[in-house]
């Protein structure tokens, strides 16, 4: 998506989607959010993201005004990647829709993938999920049960 002229009315739902529709915008801002800063190289080796589509994400997030690129003149080059205000305000509508897509994957019996609660592991996630992470017996700080054992366990 690139930055566009908005001179026409916009339908509000069509605008989100512009600022945050992507497979991995709402991953990454969540990520900036939980580490306040990122750093592209090392965010790079946690997601499962392509060098190329991570950068146009970034891109389109800066472009939207969600997030802002710092550039440190430093050897070697350092750019880091923070919330903006608006980018901030966006948070608690990420965790609802976050939430939401958890239960309703659970209802309609759709494999959830263990590293959502792994990176998901705050207070407001476990109080408002406890019951989907207790029967996929996964308690956060510690990997997922299986069969009674942890991973942890079973690599031992």
């Amino acid at each position: 998506m690139r930055t566009e002229s908005f001179d026409t009315p916009m339908n509000p739902y069509h605008y989100v989607l512009h600022c945050i529709g992507g497979k991995w915008k709402m991953t990454i801002l969540h990520e900036i959010y939980v580490s306040g800063s990122i750093r592209f190289n090392q965010t790079l080796k946690i997601l499962p993201i392509s060098e190329k589509v991570f950068s146009q994400q970034l891109r389109e997030l800066v472009e939207a005004g969600l997030i802002r690129r710092i550039s440190y003149d430093t050897v070697p080059p350092k750019v880091e990647y923070v919330l903006t205000p608006s980018g901030e305000q966006l948070i608690p509508a990420l965790d609802i829709l976050y939430i939401w897509s958890v239960r309703r994957m659970d209802e309609l019996d759709i494999p959830i993938d263990a590293d959502a609660f792994v990176v998901h592991k705050s207070e407001k996630y476990v109080d408002a999920l406890k019951d989907i992470m207790d029967a996929n017996h996964f308690w956060p700080g510690l990997e997922r049960q299986r069969g009674g054992r942890t991973e942890r366990e079973e690599q031992s």
